[in-house]
């Protein structure tokens, strides 16, 4: 006997821009299924929970305080914090502030392969910039952005986050990477985080630092205990572009508690480090102490 599955979309005057999805072949234990692609409100949420025991699968068009307004609804539902099987996805609406530099995907490409990636173990560091103009001439080369960059105020271009937080991307070495015509290994600094390409098989980010604060930071510092190269690409760079500050950063910035909170993690993460890596891991922990 073979399984049916019907799909019913389309919209009328009350239901524009929904589709609702119906499958019913089975999953691996033979029960239903049912996913749903739909904006719905909140306060539908726990009636289709209580109408529907299968899985659900909910996609969330939010933004960063969107998602902490939903945390702590989800949190306070009885309905929803007994369920097991709804599955939350969000797609935040705000953060995508990077612009790459034209071509960059095709020499990422092939400084995998020159740097034969695939049997070593590197991270292919990519320069960031930052401009505080919302409207900017987007630099066509490594030249021109050279260029923009020592044209000072005109084109307000400056290396990321210089004025704020300089250590992050100091060691990348700008001075060097405006003449280096192949790439070079950088050594790891406290609070080092640029933004890199890697393996695969690399370390994952530690789930613990979500927000604002020490995500890169802390994944760059397992990178280096497990003896990766930092490799900087002298043909390469991005440019952050400017945008209202998020929500964590917020909080980050007003609340002692977030703060305290997050040198608890800190602390936590610098002691799993020291129990994976042994003494190779002490120079993390010295480092911090002495900031």
């Amino acid at each position: 006997m073979s399984h049916r599955e019907e799909e019913a979309s389309g919209e009328d005057p009350g239901h524009a821009g929904e589709t609702m999805s119906l499958s019913w072949p089975g999953n691996a234990s033979g029960s239903p299924r049912k996913s749903w692609r739909k904006c719905l409100g909140l306060q539908m949420l726990e009636a289709i929970c209580k109408h529907w025991e299968g899985p659900i699968s909910l996609a969330l068009y939010m933004s960063d305080a969107e998602a902490q307004q939903f945390l702590r609804y989800a949190q306070a539902s009885e309905v929803l914090k007994n369920r097991k099987n709804v599955g939350y996805h969000i797609v935040y609406k705000e953060d995508v502030d990077f612009l790459p530099m034209y071509g960059l995907y095709d020499y990422l490409r092939k400084s995998v392969v020159q740097l034969d990636m695939a049997h070593t173990k590197k991270a292919l560091v990519v320069p960031a910039f930052e401009t505080l103009r919302y409207r900017l001439s987007f630099p066509k080369s490594k030249a021109e952005l050279l260029s923009m960059l020592d044209m000072g105020t005109l084109y307000t271009l400056y290396t990321f986050r210089y004025h704020v937080w300089p250590k992050g991307h100091a060691p990348t070495n700008y001075a060097k990477w405006r003449t280096a015509t192949t790439p070079y290994k950088v050594e790891w600094e406290p609070d080092f985080e640029p933004y890199v390409v890697v393996r695969r098989d690399c370390p994952e980010y530690d789930q613990r630092f979500v927000g604002f604060g020490w995500n890169k930071v802390s994944h760059i510092m397992e990178l280096d205990a497990q003896e990766y190269d930092l490799m900087v690409l002298p043909n390469a760079f991005m440019i952050h572009m400017p945008h209202a500050p998020s929500f964590d950063i917020s909080k980050f910035r007003s609340s002692s508690s977030y703060r305290n909170c997050l040198n608890t993690l800190k602390d936590e993460f610098h002691q799993d480090l020291s129990r994976k890596y042994g003494s190779a891991a002490l120079k993390y922990l010295t480092a911090q102490r002495n900031i």
